[in-house]
């Protein structure tokens, strides 16, 4: 049994614990904040950027991009795995991770050669030890999610798929869902295909200088959002998922401290009791003589 200075010490070494989990649950929880409202505020623009595309792609019909021309056969296929830099935040990286190497194994199922590109340092020491040989390019950026990096994505990725490095592009990021929900999910990059049009009719607005200009424009910017909405969807669930693990910690320092200090007063008792029974047995002996 350990005596009351080791329990003492281990007592005082959980509540430092204690004060570190409970200021990265504050922490995370005002950087949630920040990244929801991001996220909220990126979905209608992406999804009214993907419906603009499909309305002018089905007026556009003498010319198809090169971003949006399907290619006949799927043989090269690059995955874009999406992660956080740090961990911290439960099985946030975990389950995507997982998602991504189950997604990767039905690609290779399917005969097709799979590149693995890894956003995040988290993607990047996963893929190293059980998929080297596929790993394509790195990008690890810290701080604050930034159209700047989901422009510098895009144009590489771009590039690729038109050069013929890659016939489809794929990526994988966690879905912010609520502050308890994240879930992992896929979505085809490129070809930048846009969704078929429902109604036949001529658009309500008048196109300068043409479609096919327009749709120049167009195709990149979607690709950019597209990335751009996946960062901050990772970004809002890494803080969640950080916030909810912390408190998590928290609470299990507390009931770890009250463990440790009902072991300390029953070690006191007891050794306060050994005192008297030897006091006692002293003065017995005194007497006796």
């Amino acid at each position: 049994m350990p005596n009351l200075k080791d329990i003492r010490r281990r007592i005082r070494s959980v509540k430092k614990t204690q004060q570190i989990t409970r200021a990265m649950r504050m922490v995370a929880g005002a950087k949630l904040r920040r990244a929801q409202n991001a996220v909220l505020q990126a979905r209608p623009y992406a999804t009214r950027m993907r419906a603009t595309l499909a309305e002018v792609a089905r007026v556009q019909q003498d010319s198809v991009h090169p971003l949006l021309e399907p290619r006949p056969q799927m043989r090269r296929v690059e995955i874009v795995v999406i992660t956080s830099n740090r961990g911290l935040c439960g099985a946030f990286n975990s389950n995507v991770l997982r998602f991504a190497d189950r997604l990767v194994a039905a690609r290779e199922r399917d005969g097709q050669a799979v590149t693995i590109t890894c956003v995040g340092r988290k993607t990047a020491e996963y893929f190293a030890r059980r998929r080297p040989r596929q790993l394509g390019g790195r990008h690890v950026f810290d701080g604050w999610a930034s159209y700047a990096s989901a422009a510098e994505l895009a144009s590489q990725f771009s590039e690729r798929f038109t050069s013929g490095a890659a016939d489809e592009i794929v990526l994988v990021f966690s879905e912010f869902v609520s502050a308890l929900t994240q879930t992992p999910r896929s979505a085809r990059l490129l070809p930048a295909a846009p969704e078929a049009a429902a109604s036949d009719q001529p658009l309500p607005v008048e196109i300068e200088p043409n479609a096919e200009k327009l749709i120049a424009v167009l195709v990149p910017k979607a690709i950019e959002v597209e990335i751009f909405r996946a960062l901050l969807e990772n970004q809002a669930g890494e803080h969640a998922a950080r916030m909810a693990a912390m408190e998590s910690a928290t609470r299990n320092t507390e009931d770890l401290i009250s463990r440790l200090t009902l072991q300390f007063n029953r070690a006191r008792q007891a050794a306060i009791t050994k005192e008297l029974v030897e006091i006692v047995s002293g003065a017995e002996a005194l007497k006796g003589s």
